[in-house]
């Protein structure tokens, strides 16, 4: 690949991402986020440049700004309606952040674990919150969007996460919004929220409507990886936190150390997805050691790589981090990207397609192009790691829906009794109907027959035969207004 003139000087312009971490577990995950960013970049705990880390070619002002001392300060808010993370954070990276742009709600008693509660405090609120964003976008030379991380089932994260999409959304009509969303244990018994269904499925209505791109996190998968993959027998939440920053550093490392491919979001998210809707995004990393957890290696966990045995494991659901089979008999790839770190020989990774290719180790949708996208990636030369190649895959695969299947079937069930449907009526949203919970369902529902009709060939013209008023035989909804320009800025 030749890089032209043009190219280069696009590679070279700063395109900046800021960082909205919003409750609880947006807080706590983001915390782990910025600590790995600071070490790949070389920058200290406190924002100050390392002598060592003045040559490395990479990008710090996508995720960072220089202070007028020259400190760097992470382009991020870190919003909460109750004090307790972000006091900790604070203890834990006092001089990191730029304290202007800490939200805490001065009531400080939290949502209780009501998306509704959420919502509302966030119409209260917005002013304040959008006026921090607006300064920070004022501070980018050439903003590209938003990074959202949260998670589905509480009440900050799930609630006034959905608001703040919202707003982004109509105030940014032309960035870029991906959200990192964290989503609940799926065992009712390792549920802490007897409500998280009714918070998912609010959640997830305004993730497919006002998100251009979603990793799904999924708790579920994350422990069952931490415990069966990496012989931690409790994970804690710090543990589980720091295999989530791993991804999340992985997934932005085109954009942080710059090659010929992928040196912007919209070009990172735009090859995974051919239709605005179908935007869910799952991930595998490996290989994942002890070092990921802070912890000491053993023998067992230290192995040779290759390029090939790093595409091999990504394509193995047991290295997938969301709760949904992979397997062949299950849906079909979309589209995958492997973002390869290390030690790399480009005829390595052409024989490795080859051979994906000729074993048939993955089944793609019928109507788009069957290949894997590889994008080579730098690694940070502040940082050592224990093996020569690591991987990241993001991967858009049609069994995804079986995880909202798994909602809103939970979903169902409590609905069905009207169970704890008090604390949400007291709010003004639900106060005369609960036509929102039933919207927030269709909604899901038709994401979940969108993902099922695109396995097959016909896809491409799914819905548009319909006449206006003639029921949809297939589930599918048509956009909302603004959505279409969602989609053509990010494909334009």
């Amino acid at each position: 690949c030749i890089c032209t003139g043009r190219e280069a000087a696009r590679a070279n312009m700063p395109r900046e991402i800021i960082t909205l971490q919003i409750g609880q577990c947006g807080n706590q995950i983001g915390m782990e986020f910025w600590k790995q960013l600071c070490l790949e970049h070389g920058i200290s705990m406190d924002g100050k440049l390392e002598d060592f880390a003045t040559h490395g070619g990479d990008r710090k002002d996508v995720f960072f700004y220089q202070a007028d001392d020259e400190q760097y300060i992470p382009r991020a808010l870190l919003i909460d309606l109750e004090p307790r993370v972000l006091s900790h954070v604070q203890q834990t990276l006092p001089r990191l952040f730029n304290q202007e742009n800490i939200y805490r709600h001065p009531e400080g008693g939290g949502a209780g674990n009501n998306w509704a509660a959420g919502y509302t405090i966030g119409s209260s609120v917005q002013e304040e919150i959008l006026e921090m964003i607006d300064r920070e976008a004022d501070g980018s030379e050439s903003l590209e969007g938003f990074l959202v991380c949260h998670s589905i089932a509480g009440g900050t994260g799930s609630g006034l996460g959905s608001f703040m999409l919202e707003r982004l959304n109509d105030h940014f009509p032309k960035k870029l919004i991906q959200t990192y969303s964290v989503f609940p244990n799926q065992s009712t018994d390792a549920s802490d929220v007897v409500v998280q269904p009714y918070n998912s499925l609010l959640t997830l209505k305004r993730l497919t409507l006002n998100a251009d791109a979603v990793v799904v996190l999924d708790n579920t998968a994350l422990n069952r990886i931490a415990t069966e993959r990496l012989h931690v027998p409790n994970p804690s939440v710090e543990q589980i936190n720091q295999l989530v920053s791993t991804v999340m550093a992985a997934s932005t490392n085109t954009l942080r150390f710059p090659g010929y491919m992928n040196n912007d979001l919209i070009g990172l998210v735009s090859s995974l997805i051919p239709t605005p809707r179908l935007h869910f995004l799952m991930t595998g990393y490996t290989p994942l050691s002890f070092e990921h957890l802070g912890q000491e290696s053993s023998s067992m966990a230290v192995r040779k790589t290759s390029v090939m045995d790093v595409m091999r494991r990504l394509l193995q659901t047991k290295n997938i981090m969301v709760s949904c089979s992979t397997r062949k008999d299950r849906g079909c790839y979309i589209s995958i990207l492997d973002i390869i770190q290390g030690d790399v020989d480009p005829t390595q990774v052409h024989k490795s397609l080859q051979r994906i290719r000729e074993r048939q180790l993955c089944r793609f949708i019928p109507w788009g192009p069957a290949s894997v996208q590889v994008a080579l990636s730098r690694r940070s030369p502040y940082l050592k790691s224990p093996h020569r190649v690591s991987g990241l895959m993001l991967a858009n695969h049609t069994s995804i829906r079986d995880l909202f299947l798994r909602i809103t079937s939970q979903y169902d069930k409590l609905r069905k009794r009207d169970a704890f449907l008090d604390n949400y009526r007291k709010l003004p949203m639900f106060a005369d109907d609960l036509s929102e919970f039933d919207e927030s369902r269709e909604t899901v529902q038709a994401l979940i027959e969108e993902y099922r009709a695109s396995e097959s060939p016909d896809y491409v013209n799914w819905g548009i035969d319909r006449t206006p008023g003639e029921p949809d035989r297939t589930g599918f909804v048509e956009r909302k207004p603004g959505e279409a320009d969602l989609y053509d800025h990010q494909h334009g």
